[in-house]
C-alpha cells in the first residue's frame, strides 16, 4: 500500500503553506496547538521521562510509560522542573568549607560571650605573650640554622675556639662534659691558710637598703688598680713552689673555672706546665677568664658585631667594668682598712689598689698531692656577735629588658625569685664561678649587686638597683652546684696532667661540643701572641654628658665647624671634638 501524504496545500505565491491555509484534519483542525511549536528558553514543557512521580513496583514501568507523552500534567511537571533549575548553577560559587582548628565552631557560637577586658593588665599580658611567641620563634630558627649548619660539617661563626688550634699540636687527652658529672672527691681536711696578703675595708650596710625607688648612680674608681695576675707571676707562689710547699698551684678563677666546665658554652683556655714534679695551672694574658661572660647559656645568642653595644665582646667588658667599681663603691669611705700579714704583692709603692685580700690556701688531694690556690675576698664585715667576717662582691648588670624579657626596675621589689631564676638561666656559669669562687677564698658572706642602664642605648652610665647578701654554701645548693663534684673534675685532671712528661700543655674548651681538649704545645707557645684586651674607660665611647645643653652647644660648635672645614685634624683638641660629635 502506499504512503498518504496528505492534503499539501499549493501556494504559487512563495515558499510554505499560504496564510489561510487550515491544519491538517489529522491533527484536529487549527484550534488546536501543536505541541512541538516554536518555543523560547524560558518556557517550561515539563519531563520526557519522569520516572520519580510513582512510586515502584510492578506497575512503575507502565505508568512511566502511558505518562511519557502525557502533558495533562504539564502545571505538575513545571513545578518540578522549576525546582531544579533553582537548584542548578552552571559555576559552582560556593566558598569552600572551612577546616575547623579548634572543632565544631557552633558550640562555642552557643555560649554566651563574656566582654572581654581591656584594662591594662590584660594588655600587658598580650603583649608578654606575643613577645614570648616572638622569641619562641627566634630562637627555632636559630636552632634551624644551626642544626643545618653542624648536618653539613661546618659549624657557626660565633663559635670560635679561644685559641688557635695549630696543626704541630697533638691532642693528649679528650674529656667529655658527660664524664664530669659522674666524678665526685670530698677533701679530706679544712683548707689551711698559709699567708693572707693585701687590705680591705668594711661593706657599707646601706647599700642592703637600696631599691629601684632609691637607687644610686654607680661611680667610677679610675685612680684605683685591679690586678689580674697569673699563678706563674705571682712573687708569693713562686715562693711557696721554691720551698715545696704543695704540689699543684692555681688561682680561684682557674679553679672555679673547671670546677664549672659543665656549665660553660664559650670556648675558653687554661695553660698548664709541668717542672718536675710540680704543676701549674696558669691563663693566657688577656684571656677569656679575665672578662666576665654576660647570657652565656640563654636561649637567644647574642650579635656577633664587635662595634654593637650588646655584642658578647662589648658586654662582656661592660660587665668587667661595673663589677670592678661596684666592688669599691659600696664600702665606706672613712679610711679605716684591715690590714693583713703582708702588703698587696702586685702593688707598687705609692700605687693606690682596690680594696682586696689575698688568701693562699692550701687543700690536700692525697698523701701525695696537695693544692695551694690564690683565693680573693673584697671586704670584711662585722656580724652582731661582733665577730669579722669576709665577703665577696659580685655585680649583675641589666643592658635590655626586652631581651631579658625582665624589667629589673618593677620586678625587683615584687617578684625577686623571678629575676633571679631569670638570671640563673642566662648566666648558669657565671653564677656558678662566683659561688666557687666564694667557697674557695672561704668568705662568710658573697654580695650580689643589681646593676641597671640608665638607658639601654647608653652603656655607660649605670645604676645600683639591689644588693642582695647570700650565704655561699646554701646558694650553691640553690644553683645546685655539689662541691663533691666540683673537686672531683679538679682531681681528675690533676691526675691526668701528673702522668704527663715535663713541658707546656692547653686545656681548651671546644667551642662547639660539651668536651674539653687537652693539647701538647712547644716550650715557647703563647709567649708572643697577641691579644686584644679591653680598652680603658678613657678611651671608651664617651658617655652623655648630665649636662644636657653642655652636650647639645658642644655637639653644635663641632657641626658648624665641621661645615666650615676647620676641624680636618689641625691639631688634637679638635680632632677629639669631632670624636665626641661622632659619638
Amino acid at each position: 500500500m502506499g504512503f498518504d501524504v496528505g492534503f499539501v496545500p499549493y501556494n504559487p505565491d512563495g515558499w510554505g503553506p499560504p496564510e489561510a491555509a487550515a491544519a491538517p484534519a489529522s491533527l484536529g483542525g487549527g484550534s488546536v496547538s501543536v505541541p512541538f511549536a516554536p518555543f523560547s528558553r524560558s518556557d517550561k514543557l515539563g519531563r520526557i521521562a519522569d520516572w520519580t512521580r510513582n512510586p515502584p513496583g510492578p506497575g512503575a514501568f507502565a505508568a512511566a510509560r502511558d505518562t511519557v507523552f502525557d502533558f495533562a500534567g504539564l502545571e505538575d511537571s513545571v513545578g518540578l522542573a522549576s525546582a531544579d533549575d533553582a537548584s542548578f548553577r552552571l559555576v559552582d560559587g560556593k566558598p569552600p568549607p572551612r577546616h575547623p582548628r579548634f572543632g565544631p565552631r557552633w558550640r562555642f557560637q552557643q555560649r554566651p560571650q563574656l566582654p572581654q577586658r581591656r584594662d591594662e593588665e590584660v594588655e600587658a599580658r598580650r603583649r608578654e605573650a606575643e613577645k614570648e611567641r616572638a622569641r619562641r620563634d627566634r630562637h627555632w630558627q636559630q636552632n634551624r640554622r644551626t642544626h643545618h649548619q653542624f648536618n653539613r660539617g661546618g659549624q657557626s661563626s660565633s663559635a670560635k675556639s679561644s685559641v688557635d688550634i695549630q696543626p704541630e699540636w697533638s691532642v693528649k687527652e679528650q674529656i667529655p662534659f658527660s664524664s664530669f658529672s659522674k666524678l665526685s672527691f670530698a677533701v679530706a681536711d679544712q683548707p689551711e691558710d698559709l699567708l693572707v696578703c693585701g687590705a680591705v675595708e668594711f661593706y657599707d650596710r646601706a647599700y642592703d637598703r637600696v631599691t629601684p625607688r632609691a637607687e644610686r648612680r654607680l661611680e667610677r674608681f679610675k685612680s684605683r688598680n685591679f690586678f689580674k695576675v697569673t699563678t706563674t707571676d705571682d712573687p708569693v707562689i713562686r715562693r711557696l713552689a721554691e720551698n715545696d710547699t704543695a704540689t699543684v698551684f692555681a688561682t680561684d678563677t682557674i679553679l672555679a673555672a673547671l670546677m664549672c666546665a659543665p656549665r660553660s658554652i664559650q670556648s675558653w683556655d687554661i695553660v698548664i706546665q709541668r717542672v718536675g714534679n710540680k704543676l701549674f695551672f696558669d691563663k693566657r694574658d688577656g684571656s677569656q677568664l679575665d672578662l666576665l661572660t654576660v647570657n652565656e647559656t640563654a636561649q637567644e645568642p647574642l650579635p656577633e658585631a664587635k662595634e654593637d653595644i650588646n655584642s658578647a665582646h662589648s658586654l662582656a667588658v661592660e660587665a668587667t667594668y661595673v663589677n670592678q667599681n661596684f666592688s669599691q663603691q659600696v664600702l665606706l669611705r672613712n679610711g679605716e682598712k684591715v690590714t693583713f700579714d703582708e702588703p698587696n704583692p702586685f702593688a707598687t709603692e705609692g700605687e693606690e689598689a682596690a680594696s682586696v685580700a689575698y688568701r693562699y690556701r692550701r687543700w690536700k688531694l692525697d698523701d701525695e698531692t696537695s693544692l695551694v690556690a690564690r683565693c680573693e675576698v673584697h671586704a670584711v664585715n662585722v656580724d652582731p656577735r661582733g665577730e669579722r667576717q669576709f665577703l665577696t662582691l659580685n655585680a649583675l648588670n641589666e643592658f635590655d629588658p626586652k631581651v631579658t624579657g625582665v624589667d629589673w626596675r618593677k620586678k625587683l621589689e615584687t617578684q625577686r625569685g623571678a629575676v633571679l631564676a631569670t638570671e640563673l638561666k642566662n648566666n648558669a656559669n657565671k653564677l656558678a664561678r662566683w659561688t666557687a669562687q666564694a667557697l674557695l677564698a672561704g668568705a662568710d658572706m658573697m654580695k650580689l649587686g643589681y646593676v641597671s642602664r640608665l638607658h639601654p642605648r647608653d652603656h655607660y652610665n649605670h645604676s645600683i638597683l639591689s644588693v642582695i647578701g647570700y650565704k655561699p654554701r646554701d646558694f650553691a645548693a640553690q644553683i645546685n652546684l655539689n662541691t663533691a663534684n666540683m673537686w672531683g673534675i679538679v682531681k681528675s685532671i690533676v691526675d691526668v696532667c701528673m702522668k704527663l712528661g715535663e713541658g707546656k700543655y692547653v686545656l681548651v674548651k671546644d667551642p662547639v661540643k660539651p668536651q674539653v681538649r687537652l693539647y701538647e704545645v712547644p716550650n715557647d707557645a703563647f709567649e708572643n701572641d697577641y691579644v686584644e684586651e679591653p680598652l680603658p674607660e678613657e678611651e671608651q665611647v664617651r658617655p652623655f654628658s648630665e649636662d644636657v645643653d653642655a652636650t647639645a652647644q658642644e655637639m653644635d660648635a663641632a657641626a658648624e665647624a665641621e661645615a666650615t672645614g676647620t676641624t680636618a685634624g689641625a691639631d688634637g683638641d679638635a680632632g677629639k671634638s669631632g670624636e665626641a660629635a661622632a659619638a
